[in-house]
């Protein structure tokens, strides 16, 4: 092909557009975009139109452009939901010209459609739904590309994953003990972990390069989404795969939760370009991957250039995400990325499940309990009306009373239950944790509780291998705990973990002890040494630890249910006789939703985009059926606070004996009176007790009309009364507002007072 050639005589704007108008035929004003060996610039033309021009560095190699423009040629041709760079053909129908610089170097320009939007960079915050959108246009690329190939994408290159393991033999270069030994864990990872399943995933030209600055997002701050990408001179031929763990690297950096923030760009990646079990397993290792070549090339160029501080500085998020994926079970990622993709977490669990439901009433008990007569379910969910007012928790003296007088008044002497309960004791400042979107507690229960006396016994309910015994000393832990192992027919083996048990009953015990089905293992310990709760025996079926020894987590956060429950099967199919106790269902709040739609006034409005389904108050804080807890700043009667015990008491107390109307005499109501009007002024000295502030508006109007003589009242601008028929007639916010009917002829409307932006200014505003 007979390229063009033109002197280049430096990079003014000027020189380039006439370069562009002479090679592309294109009027217009450019603006630069220097780089460290490529030089960009936004072209403007006098239609209006935006382009990129490329001017590629003089080492740049030829074979690649060519690829890069035969790639995007290929996906113009794919109708993707993607606004993509389109290459711009010179006057002489090629895809790129050559030019000759002010020192007679030869450089390669090409002219690319611009694509509109705000970079990913500048994006925040980069919630669950772009996150998703991401995953979703990098798996929309990646699967626009399964059909194309190009001999120069064939080609060795640093940032392959395929090739990642170079960074094996630059080790040397990290000198901080503790970072090299996080690369030597990514190796071994992807030694034991990806290398043995390259040749068994789908390989494919892939984009290879999602990072901030190449990620488009659109202009709509309240539906974001991506909606471009661009720079496709990293593309390469390698695993498919690669792809979402390259992007997922970048993503999630500076997140407080990546492992989530990963998952929600691999589901996306999935809806286009449906994982494999292999490639499912290789993403997180390849994410590890991914950031290891990223640093160790940083580390690379550093030592080239010493005095780049800027090198230190962009390194560090990939150093700080390094540490925190590292510290995650690559087990529990795998299930995490199953589960997003519409797979069971665990994989084992089905196999489980058929296991267990072969060996049906062949376990043994795990305390001794007559379950029909001794037995009953105790509720202590998020909206327990059984736990009641958070006092009845917040010691664990007032705890334990709560546990007992439900025995009592059940005529129990075994309560059961948890198992799914999203519960309450875990939204205290103790258990808070920054998630990606705020403040987060765990508080699904992944076990099964048995409340009964200490000291009472707790058995194996079938044979198996001691796998570890521990005593966690922490407030509100699981105290001493035992863990055992027990290996089955099919080559599976699961796990039982015993919590909240008397230490003295632990100290025989030792990891590998054979013990055998029927036999005592521990006996239930009291408050005092069980971790601070009240006697009894959280009984957890696992049947994956995920690493971990001694101990292993019995609550989860909510948006992890599923995982977890999948990973922690219900224990009670190991207790024979137990009542059945049905894991409670997640929120419910579509249905709430409807039925209000279906039986409600529609005047009855729900606030937020997503309403928030409250199960629970106290003092400032209200708790979603999650048990996330929210400060309550907007709620209409706050005054002290939500539940406030001393309220609850004396309300319980006084309903307990009476309570009727003010046509009798009581001594209460005057007392109260005398004691209101002690803090007001002498002339203030009457009190109309009402229940609401609708009618307290309702009333006081009354009595102006009535004292005055006149129906006329004066309301503010925006202001909001009350909802009787007269408070709605002199709220602007009503009568002015959806719906409303404007002002009644009796109700005269002052403006608002604005010093900045009204009618009325400075001191004027309030007169």
């Amino acid at each position: 092909m007979d390229h063009a050639r033109s002197p280049l005589k430096g990079f003014t704007s000027s020189d380039l557009t006439n370069l562009v108008q002479t090679h592309f035929g294109i009027e217009g004003n450019l603006s630069l975009l220097p780089g460290e060996l490529d030089i960009n610039a936004i072209l403007t033309s006098s239609t209006g139109a935006k382009y990129m021009l490329k001017i590629a560095h003089q080492d740049a190699d030829q074979a690649n452009i060519e690829m890069q423009n035969a790639l995007m040629q290929h996906l113009e041709g794919k109708a993707l939901a993607l606004d993509l760079p389109k290459v711009k053909q010179a006057q002489n129908g090629s895809s790129w010209v050559l030019v000759q610089d002010d020192q007679g170097v030869e450089r390669i320009i090409r002219l690319l459609s611009f694509v509109e939007g705000q970079l990913w960079a500048g994006i925040n915050p980069q919630n669950a739904e772009l996150l998703y959108s991401l995953g979703k246009a990098v798996g929309s690329l990646c699967h626009g590309l399964l059909d194309f190939d190009h001999p120069a994408a064939h080609r060795q290159f640093k940032w392959n994953l395929s090739d990642g393991l170079w960074i094996k033999e630059q080790l040397d270069l990290i000198t901080d003990e503790e970072q090299k030994s996080m690369l030597l864990y990514v190796i071994n990872m992807v030694e034991e972990e990806v290398n043995p399943r390259r040749d068994k995933v789908r390989k494919s030209v892939i984009y290879n390069d999602a990072n901030d600055y190449n990620i488009i997002v659109n202009e709509n701050p309240a539906d974001r989404k991506v909606q471009g990408l661009i720079d496709f001179g990293d593309a390469v031929y390698s695993e498919t795969v690669n792809d979402i763990a390259i992007a997922a690297a970048y993503a999630c950096m500076d997140k407080e939760d990546p492992l989530t923030a990963a998952a929600q760009l691999v589901q996306g990646f999935n809806e286009e370009v449906p994982l494999e079990e292999e490639e499912l397993a290789m993403i997180f290792p390849l994410i590890l991957l991914r950031l290891a070549v990223s640093v160790t090339n940083s580390a690379y160029n550093r030592k080239a250039e010493p005095d780049n501080t800027y090198l230190l500085i962009s390194e560090k998020p990939a150093w700080a995400l390094l540490d925190k994926l590292t510290r995650i079970s690559p087990q529990l990622a795998y299930y995490t990325f199953r589960h997003y993709c519409g797979h069971e977490a665990c994989p084992k669990r089905t196999a489980f499940d058929q296991w267990l439901s072969q060996h049906q009433g062949s376990f043994g008990k795990v305390v001794d309990a007559d379950w029909d007569n001794e037995a009953t379910v105790f509720d202590l969910s998020i909206g327990s009306l059984d736990l009641g007012n958070n006092s009845n928790f917040d010691t664990i003296h007032a705890f334990e009373q709560v546990i007992e007088q439900y025995l009592r008044t059940e005529k129990a002497q075994i309560g059961i239950g948890g198992y799914g309960e999203v519960r309450p004791f875990y939204s205290t400042d103790a258990y808070l944790q920054m998630g990606n979107n705020g403040p987060r507690w765990r508080t699904v229960h992944l076990g099964l509780d048995i409340w009964m006396p200490a000291e009472s016994l707790v058995f194996a309910p079938l044979a198996g291998i001691v796998h570890s015994v521990q005593n966690n000393r922490g407030i509100r832990d699981y105290g001493p705990t035992l863990i055992l192992e027990h290996k089955i027919d099919e080559g599976l083996s699961f796990y039982t973990l015993y919590g909240h048990l008397s230490q003295r009953s632990l100290i025989h015990l030792y990891p590998g002890q054979e013990v055998e089905k029927g036999e005592i293992i521990a006996t239930i310990g009291h408050s005092r040494e069980n971790g601070s709760w009240p006697p009894h025996l959280h009984f957890q079926l696992v049947l994956d630890l995920l690493g971990w020894r001694g101990d292993f987590p019995g609550v989860a956060f909510p948006e992890e249910r599923e995982i977890w429950l999948s990973l922690c099967p219900n224990p009670a199919n190991l207790v024979p006789g137990i009542p059945t106790i049905a894991s409670p269902a997640s929120s419910t709040s579509k249905h709430i939703l409807a039925a209000r739609h279906k039986h409600l006034g529609k005047s009855l409005s729900v606030s937020y985009q997503e309403p928030l389904h409250i199960q629970r108050g106290y003092m400032q804080y209200l708790y979603d059926v999650n048990g996330r807890r929210f400060l309550d700043t907007v709620n209409n009667v706050p005054h002290v606070g939500h539940q406030h015990p001393k309220v609850v008491q004396a309300a319980q107390r006084q309903m307990g004996v009476l309570n009727t109307n003010t046509r009798y005499l009581h001594d209460n109501i005057v007392q109260y009176a005398e004691e209101l009007l002690a803090t007001f002024p002498s002339e203030l000295s009457v009190c109309y007790f009402v229940n609401s502030g609708s009618e307290a508006n309702e009333l006081a109007m009354r009595m102006a009309k009535i004292y005055s003589g006149q129906r006329d009242m004066v309301a503010m601008e925006a202001g909001y009364h009350g909802n009787t028929g007269a408070c709605v007639e002199v709220s602007s916010y009503k009568f002015d507002g959806k719906g409303g009917q404007g002002a009644p002829p009796t109700t005269h409307v002052a403006k608002m007072p604005d010093t900045y932006r009204g009618e009325f200014k400075g001191q004027d505003a309030g007169q």
